[in-house]
């Protein structure tokens, strides 16, 4: 595109830039006088959208993971891309945080991933747990491609694209089109005194077809699961011997992840689960270049968890009491075992409406809801063997939880806009039951409610003069917190939380020089404001009788983003290597600190942290016919990510970040015989992660701990015609047992069969 003509639409972006001041909000402006630059970004999409983001990619599409990936959920797909990590702890699991080169698994609001436009992040928190995101909304099925853009360097997105953004296309039909598929897993599993096969059933069809001006389009699939345990009761071994307590036996000896005696009495959160996932999808092209679209979702959760112990005496199994096991007295609390005892019923709904225009001008409109219908989980407070059967408990409710997003957006002649709006609620309420299984919902006993508000602008225009382009782009956003409030019966609390108003400009620049045919080398940067999370903000933090009241003076975390990358890409694929630079200054991290000032007692609870740094190399590779028939893909990445500032907590100062190890590498390698047989090896590596921001966690193949690991899958697969088509694949070959905080999976085995019409 020639430069002329641009210069004054340049201007323009550039005086934008220079006009906004850098802050968060007012009560932030000291501290963005001391931001150190820093930068992130290479390597162009080869998927054009409006937001046309200048940012390094990564893409799979559905052929390649039909050939190469075991995938029984849709998180599966994205294993072996560059420096990605998804915490899928079993097949159906719904807290599966992603984790990217510069965040761990525990900063689930540093990614964004979208489905068709839709939310799937849950950015209710920033945590791994209710605040994982929302995958089950897509099945492999309806997959057409996913795209991941790297780094916060386009302005289309907000500050949540720190680490990653997951774009995941689903295909609309051309003309009548159907599958029915059906696959098996199991898993053989062998750990301390659990010893057991879990299997896994999922069937799964999809129907579309085109009608004139009209596409339709339904999917369906019902997944029936058990999983390993997610966790071990453990109890300190006392520091001498004794003989007090009644004579028990079973469990075994270990270390605690600080390197403390331990003795392994039981496993527990042992689930059984069945989900069901409906999609019905519409396109209605109005004119040829006028498109409206709708996609609906329903995912259904069933989940229920239980507890093995290891203990017996001469009367049976035992799960509680005062007990004397190898000659060492201990106290084991009735809810060891029935902390892992629990039921989970689920009903979420996601809507997304859209309206698509092409042409010159090409232009955007989507709307999204995500809507936790029902969300209900049950919990016993006796001891087991009892509980099981009943008895008093907890019943925690989710329902009415989640958010909306709105956006517009249009690109003229490579110049893109747009505006955003998004509402994030949260509503968790737990009641006390007479009957954890079936009872009543009785008094609430703790609550944690709130809202935030995001309203955005931004612009980014694409100037080319010859071999150089040069990508300028802006973000401004406005951010308020309300209706936040905490309730607690014990210790009492009843606090309406103050609003909260904040705001702040994000400028992005990346420019890329094509040196010669198939070669780019891009310098981009790109600040970055995450603000907080209404979770964050508004969950309360119980300890026996203590209480924290949260803090609704969190201040966004300020990202700075720098990366320069060099790109050889071709028809037959694409050689990268990124260096990569993070600053984030108020990292909003759970962490120890005291409730009370001057208090020697430590509790985890969210704070700013001064500052963090991720630094790195990335080597990513993905080439088509390395060999006749032979595809070979995969990545290399060293972080140097540490904790450079911490008032409140100073032993996490230059310590490596939770779950961000130095090493993270894959390997995706598939050979074709003939156009109907695919054969694939694949490996992911991980070195050494941590846990505790001080790295206090020595021991990292334990209950609770962080290892390394090195997983190797194979899958064949098998056309046998245009309508047939059967694979065979084995995840964790070699049967790697290691932790990341929980047991992950052992060697399983997939088999697989589907019918196309």
């Amino acid at each position: 595109m020639p430069c002329r003509g641009r210069l004054p639409r340049v201007s323009l972006v550039l005086a934008t830039l220079l006009a906004f001041p850098a802050h968060a909000s007012d009560e932030d402006k000291d501290q963005d006088g001391s931001h150190k630059p820093v930068i992130i970004v290479t390597g162009q999409r080869d998927h054009a959208t409006i937001e046309n983001a200048p940012s390094t990619s990564a893409h799979i599409d559905a052929e390649r993971i039909d050939a190469t990936i075991n995938a029984v959920n849709v998180e599966d797909t994205v294993k072996y891309l560059p420096s990605l990590v998804v915490r899928k702890r079993h097949i159906g699991d719904t807290q599966a945080p992603l984790a990217t080169r510069t965040s761990g698994l525990g900063a689930s609001a540093r990614s964004l991933i979208y489905a068709d436009g839709a939310l799937l992040s849950s950015l209710i928190g920033n945590n791994n747990t209710s605040a994982s995101p929302r995958w089950g909304l897509v099945s492999p099925e309806e997959i057409e491609r996913i795209d991941v853009l790297y780094g916060p360097f386009s302005a289309a997105y907000p500050g949540s694209s720190i680490g990653a953004v997951v774009n995941i296309t689903t295909r609309l039909p051309d003309k009548l089109e159907g599958t029915l598929s059906a696959l098996t897993n199991i898993q053989d599993y062998s750990q301390y005194g659990t010893k057991a096969l879990y299997p896994t059933w999922q069937v799964a069809g999809t129907l579309g077809d085109r009608f004139g001006p009209l596409s339709l389009f339904a999917a369906a699939t019902h997944t029936a699961s058990k999983g390993q345990p997610l966790s071990f009761v453990t109890a300190n071994r006392p520091a001498t011997p004794g003989t007090g307590g009644s004579a028990a036996t079973g469990g075994y000896d270990a270390l605690s992840r600080t390197g403390a005696p331990i003795r392994v009495l039981g496993a527990s959160g042992l689930e059984t689960q069945h989900q069901d996932v409906f999609k019905l999808k519409a396109a209605l092209d109005v004119t040829d270049g006028v498109q409206l679209r709708y996609v609906g979702g329903l995912f259904l959760d069933n989940t229920n968890a239980a507890a093995e112990t290891y203990l017996s005496n001469g009367s049976g199994q035992v799960y509680s009491g005062s007990l004397n096991i190898g000659g060492y007295p201990y106290g084991i609390a009735a809810s060891a075992f029935s902390g892992g005892v629990y039921s989970k019923d689920s009903r979420h709904w996601s809507h997304t409406l859209s309206a698509r225009g092409t042409g010159a001008l090409a232009w955007e409109l989507i709307g999204s809801l995500y809507d936790f219908d029902r969300d209900v989980q049950r919990s016993p407070n006796g001891a087991l063997p009892a509980a099981n059967a009943g008895g008093a408990g907890q019943i925690v409710r989710l329902d009415g939880t989640g958010w909306r997003t709105l956006d517009a957006k249009a690109n003229w002649r490579g110049l893109s806009a747009g505006g955003h709006w998004d509402r994030f609620t949260i509503d968790s309420d737990r009641y006390a039951t007479a009957d954890w299984i079936r009872g009543t919902q009785g008094a609430l006993n703790l609550a944690s409610r709130g809202k935030t508000e995001t309203f955005a602008l931004w612009a980014q225009d694409a100037i080319q003069a010859g071999p150089v382009t040069l990508t300028l782009g802006g973000r401004y956003e406005w951010w308020r917190a309300f209706d936040g409030y905490n309730y607690s019966l014990t210790p009492a609390l009843a606090v309406t939380q103050p609003e909260r108003h904040a705001h702040g400009f994000s400028p992005k620049a990346s420019i890329a020089w094509a040196p010669a045919a198939d070669w780019t080398v891009r310098l981009s940067a790109g600040k970055a404001y995450r603000f907080p999370t209404v979770g964050e903000l508004y969950q309360a933090v119980t300890t026996g009788t203590t209480l924290s009241v949260p803090d609704p003076t969190l201040r966004a975390e300020r990202a700075l983003s720098e990366e320069l990358a060099i790109e050889h890409a071709d028809g037959h694929g694409s050689l990268r290597l990124s260096l990569f630079n993070e600053i984030v200054e108020d990292a909003l991290v759970s962490q120890s600190a005291p409730l009370v000032a001057g208090s020697a007692t430590l509790y985890n609870y969210v704070q700013n942290v001064g500052r963090t740094r991720a630094r790195g190399v990335e080597l990513a590779l993905d080439r088509r016919d390395v060999l006749p028939r032979f595809d070979l893909a995969g990545s290399l990445t060293y972080a140097d990510a540490t904790t450079r500032e911490d008032t409140a907590f100073p032993a996490a100062i230059g310590k490596m970040l939770p779950s961000v190890p130095r090493w993270k590498a894959s390997a995706v390698a598939t050979w074709r015989p003939d156009d109907t047989v695919s054969l694939t090896a694949a490996a992911r590596y991980a070195s050494r992660n941590w846990g505790s921001l001080d790295n206090s966690d020595v021991i990292g193949n334990t209950w609770q701990g962080f290892y390394k690991y090195l997983v190797i899958d194979a899958r064949a697969r098998f056309q046998v015609n245009k309508r047939y088509a059967f694979a065979l694949g084995i995840d964790n070959l070699t049967n790697d047992k290691y932790f990341l905080f929980h047991p992950f999976p052992q060697r399983s085995v997939t088999v697989e069969a589907t019918m196309r019409l």
